[in-house]
C-alpha cells in the first residue's frame, strides 16, 4: 500500500477518519490558512505517495444537503488552482456504497464564506468552500492529491442555531466517517 498522508483540519474531523485510515498518517492541521501553511511545510517533508485533506465544507452550489460528500476537481485559492484526483476518488467511494457524491471545484477563503458570497462562488461553478484546502495542496509537492469534503451547511441552511448545527454535524460526521476508506482504497492505486 502506497504511504498516505491524509490532512484533517478539524479534531473533529481527524477523529471521524482515523479509524477508516488505517496506516495512513492523519495529521491535524489547524482550521485557516496561517495553520494550514504550517501544516503543509512540515507535511512536505515527510514520507508520502499521496496526500489528501479531508473534512466539512460549506455548500455554495444549490441542491446540496448535508452529508453529501464533495470530492474537489480542482482547489481555487488566493495563489491559483491545484488540480485534484476525481475519478480514482468517486470509483473508491462507489465501492463503498457511499451516495450523494458531487465532484466539482471547491474554493478555500481565508473566512467562513456567507449569504451573498456564495451565490457568487456558485456563480463561478464552484460547489463549496473550505478555509485550507488551497493552502495544504502544496504538501502533495507533485504527488497525487485529493480533497474530500462533507456539506456541513448549506446556502439556505447556514450554521447560525444551536439546534441546526448540531443536526448538520452529526450528519457531515458520520458521513465523513463513511466516506474516509476511500481515501485508502484510492491510495492503494498510487503505489
Amino acid at each position: 500500500m502506497s504511504r498516505l498522508l491524509v490532512f484533517a483540519p478539524l479534531r473533529i474531523e481527524r477523529a471521524a477518519v482515523r479509524r477508516g485510515l488505517p496506516g495512513a498518517l492523519v495529521l491535524h492541521s489547524g482550521m485557516g490558512a496561517a495553520r494550514s501553511r504550517s501544516a503543509a511545510l512540515a507535511g512536505a517533508r515527510l514520507p508520502a505517495d499521496a496526500v489528501a485533506v479531508v473534512g466539512f465544507c460549506g455548500a455554495v452550489a444549490a441542491g446540496l444537503r448535508p452529508g453529501d460528500v464533495v470530492v474537489a476537481g480542482e482547489v481555487r485559492g488566493p495563489e491559483g488552482v491545484t488540480a485534484c484526483e476525481t475519478q480514482p476518488v468517486v470509483a473508491a467511494l462507489a465501492a463503498l456504497g457511499v451516495e450523494n457524491v458531487r465532484v466539482g471545484p471547491v474554493v478555500s477563503a481565508d473566512h467562513v464564506v456567507r449569504g451573498a458570497e456564495r451565490a457568487a462562488l456558485a456563480a463561478q461553478g464552484a460547489l463549496a468552500a473550505d478555509m485550507e484546502s488551497a493552502w495544504l495542496a502544496p504538501a502533495a509537492a507533485g504527488k497525487p492529491f485529493a480533497v474530500l469534503r462533507v456539506v456541513l451547511d448549506t446556502p439556505d441552511r447556514e450554521l447560525s442555531g444551536p439546534l441546526a448545527t448540531l443536526a448538520g454535524g452529526l450528519t457531515a460526521w458520520r458521513a465523513l466517517r463513511r466516506a474516509a476508506p476511500a481515501l485508502a482504497l484510492w491510495a492503494r492505486g498510487q503505489g
